[in-house]
């Protein structure tokens, strides 16, 4: 079984949803990061449950501790280990489903591969477990912090209710006032009275988040093998319950002509460079008088259907994700099944607390999904020293 991703920062992810405890061992992240609980514990929070009327009503604190990696308030070099201990895990609720794999649920597959299979809450491949990837994903956000580097995730649809365009710059506080989390407030409205209605049948209905990641510098990621789009969706796809990934216009590519959607470039400094164009510089090429060095132009898109990503590489322009996240599989509803013990096929009804809805909270693990690949990146790129923040190469 895979528990770990990522070539230099790494997540070792590990427990299960009502065993003792939850966590994530990190490594490769380099020293002289301030880091305490507090950053790790803010996003950890946006990710528990019972937050709001629309989440599951299992009451966990989700209190993090870190027991290595860290001294004298910034990361040493060493890994660091994230633990969270599971205080409010009822697992009578599922000892009804010993032999009863649930629909939509990993149940069934996961026994059939490794027989040995803990099915309380899921075990190991319930939802529970991405307070790993979230203890991972705040300490990438707070390494990319350093860099100007900003990730940001809301709800853009639920069911057929979608958000309208806001302005990206407005995006987190608009998206922090409401329990949808959802940026524009109309819909989030209708969202939360979409996502109350299922949980009151006993269904529940997905939807669609979006991340976007600021400020990415030109250069993450490989023309072939490693390509950036293709560590995100991976890492995206990764999340239990995401069943599509969109980068830029995704499947509207489809539809679409080049001449519609090719992101043509120009250059933001233009008016700096032609006072410059007549006056050699260290970027000239002294037998064609051309400049060889791009390093002096800042060059940008008029349009970005590309989400930010060309040839595999990042292209300095916001990077957009986006997931489709399936309904919530466990629901009250009477479902058909079958009993692997006596071989027959029959009925249950799934006791237990569950999400009518999975967007809202997994903003936070989306988030962090992309800032794992993005630290990576930036490390196997050379934009970060691997072994001290205060270092050059």
């Amino acid at each position: 079984m895979t528990n770990t991703t990522g070539k230099i920062f790494s997540i070792t992810s590990f427990g299960s949803s009502h065993g003792k405890a939850i966590g994530a061992v990190i490594d490769g992240c380099p020293a002289n990061l301030e880091l305490d609980e507090k950053d790790i514990q803010k996003e950890l929070n946006r990710r528990k449950p019972g937050n709001s009327e629309i989440t599951t009503s299992r009451s966990e604190s989700d209190e993090i501790q870190l027991i290595s990696g860290i001294f004298n308030g910034k990361t040493d070099g060493t890994p660091i280990a994230g633990i969270v201990f599971n205080k409010d895990q009822i697992s009578k609720d599922y000892e009804s489903l010993k032999n009863t794999p649930r629909p939509g649920h990993g149940d069934y597959t996961w026994r059939s591969k490794y027989g040995n299979y803990d099915y309380h809450g899921g075990g190991r491949g319930s939802g529970r477990i991405t307070i790993g990837h979230v203890i991972g994903g705040a300490i990438a956000k707070k390494l990319l912090n350093e860099y100007n580097i900003k990730i940001i995730s809301h709800v853009k649809q639920i069911g057929k209710i979608k958000a309208k365009t806001v302005n990206m710059n407005l995006i987190e506080e608009f998206a922090s006032k409401n329990p949808v989390r959802c940026a524009d407030p109309t819909a989030a409205k209708a969202m939360e009275e979409l996502i109350l209605e299922y949980k009151e049948k006993g269904d529940s209905i997905g939807g669609i988040v979006e991340t976007i990641a600021l400020n990415v510098q030109t250069g993450l990621g490989e023309p072939v093998f490693g390509k950036l789009d293709g560590d995100l969706a991976k890492a995206l796809m990764g999340i239990g319950s995401v069943k599509g990934v969109e980068i830029g216009f995704g499947f509207d590519v489809a539809t679409s002509t080049a001449s519609e959607i090719n992101d043509e470039f120009y250059i933001k400094n233009k008016e700096n460079i032609n006072k410059t164009a007549n006056k050699e510089t260290k970027y000239e090429d002294k037998k064609t008088k051309k400049n060889t060095d791009f390093s002096q132009y800042d060059i940008g898109t008029t349009t970005n259907t590309s989400g930010g990503i060309l040839g595999g590489i990042s292209n300095g322009m916001p990077i957009i994700t986006r997931i489709a996240v399936k309904p919530t599989p466990s629901i009250s509803t009477l479902q058909n099944t079958v009993d692997l013990e006596r071989g027959e096929e029959t009925k249950i009804e799934i006791k237990g607390r569950h999400d009518p809805c999975i967007c809202p909270r997994i903003t936070a693990v989306s988030e962090s999904a992309v800032a794992i690949v993005l630290a990576d990146h930036m490390l196997q790129s050379g934009f970060i020293h691997p072994t001290d923040l205060n270092k050059t190469h």
